[in-house]
């Protein structure tokens, strides 16, 4: 049975191919409101999804049985009420109006349209949360996942090679606060893994331990030549506007809180640390030696070539596949990748809990042989007034 798919601005930012696996070979009639085509130009002004944005514009391009709707702009309407208008103003014999946007979709029940979301977009529920690391005895064997032993976790190389974790890691002067944070610290210092995805609510120490752990291996084993920090620069709350300067003191305000921990960390180990701030640094303006840190914006990736480094990637639940997929293959030959989030803080609007990166390269990678992945759990987190926030649920 034929249909008519309208597509909203969320799912083509998702997946541009949205257009042509919708089509499905001429199968079914696809419909882009003006009021989409509208929303996408003005991404385009936008650097970080700039690149999703042309890849858009090409795939709209190229598709000659697009047809657009809804030109002629009642008064007063905007956005998704926008789009409902250019849908019933068109005419289309039973439309269906494919949006990621649960919001949305009420709207539309409210209006009589039908809709549904794009199934390709979303992966299973929230897999970053779902899969923890452990597996259950007898379960399906994956790579570098763990279970338990005589009250013991072990870790599983092959389907006949494991590895139990009776011991504690103590990872430049930092011991772990539970069973968790050893577990990561065991992820992060194996030399066969190659790229680690670590899960949690706030304040249990993703950030802390990836620097503690890339320092180790950078600065006191030598294994990599450089630390990489990668961060999405959105804000929480309001828009702070322009900010004056060149890129760093643009930047400074998205990453003071990783300095405050590299200063942390710095003070563990002065005697191994003397290189890490550049010596013009003062306590109020702490800068980071480049010869050992270099900290980047994601709308800088492209193009780069990543090599003997040690990645942290922080707030990747902030990034879409598309950039997720840009980042990834801009890392070289004897790199590892540490990637961060907490899919219960997203800011960026067009993501959420199940559609975002960490949970795609959870979805993705799971199962490959140089991949690791754990949520941090425990009793201990940031301090007390987090705990109190986390523990009824604010």
């Amino acid at each position: 049975m034929r249909k008519n798919y309208v597509i909203d601005t969320s799912v083509l930012l998702d997946n541009p191919k949205c257009i042509e696996i919708l089509h499905n070979g001429s199968e079914n009639d696809i419909y882009l409101p003006y009021t989409v085509v509208l929303e996408i130009e003005g991404l385009k002004k936008d650097k970080r999804l700039a690149p999703v944005v042309s890849r858009v514009v090409d795939e709209i391009e190229e598709k000659p049985y697009i047809k657009l709707i809804g030109a002629n702009h009642p008064n007063g309407a905007h956005g998704d009420i926008q789009i409902l208008e250019d849908i019933k103003n068109a005419n289309i014999p039973d439309p269906i109006l494919v949006t990621n946007d649960k919001l949305f979709r009420v709207l539309c029940k409210y209006h009589n349209i039908k809709s549904e979301p794009f199934e390709q977009s979303i992966p299973y529920e929230s897999e970053s949360q779902l899969y923890t690391g452990f597996i259950e005895e007898g379960s399906p064997f994956i790579p570098n996942s763990f279970t338990w032993e005589n009250g013991k976790p072990r870790l599983n190389l092959s389907p006949s090679e494991h590895r139990v974790i009776d011991y504690t890691h103590c990872v430049w002067n930092i011991k772990p606060l539970n069973i968790y944070q050893n577990l990561a610290f065991e992820l992060l210092l194996s030399s066969h893994i190659h790229l680690v995805t670590m899960q949690s609510k706030a304040g249990f120490g993703k950030t802390y331990i990836s620097l503690a752990a890339a320092m180790q291996e950078v600065i006191q084993e030598k294994k990599f030549d450089k630390i990489y920090l990668i961060k999405p620069t959105i804000e929480v709350g309001e828009s702070l506007g322009y900010l004056p300067g060149d890129i760093d003191d643009k930047v400074d305000p998205y990453i003071r809180y990783l300095r405050s921990l590299i200063y942390k960390l710095h003070m563990q180990r002065k005697s191994k640390c003397s290189r890490i701030f550049t010596e013009d640094s003062t306590p109020q303006k702490l800068k980071l030696n480049p010869e050992f840190f270099e900290i980047i914006p994601i709308a800088y990736i492209r193009g780069m070539n990543i090599e003997n480094a040690f990645v942290i990637v922080d707030e990747t639940q902030n990034l879409s596949r598309v950039e997720v997929r840009s980042l990834l293959t801009r890392m070289g030959h004897g790199t590892k990748c540490v990637c961060l989030g907490d899919v219960e803080q997203i800011d960026n609007r067009y993501l959420n809990k199940f559609n975002n990166g960490l949970n795609w390269i959870v979805k993705t990678c799971m199962g490959e042989p140089g991949y690791g992945h754990i949520v941090l759990k425990g009793d201990r987190s940031r301090g007390p007034i987090c705990d109190m926030a986390l523990r009824n649920g604010l």
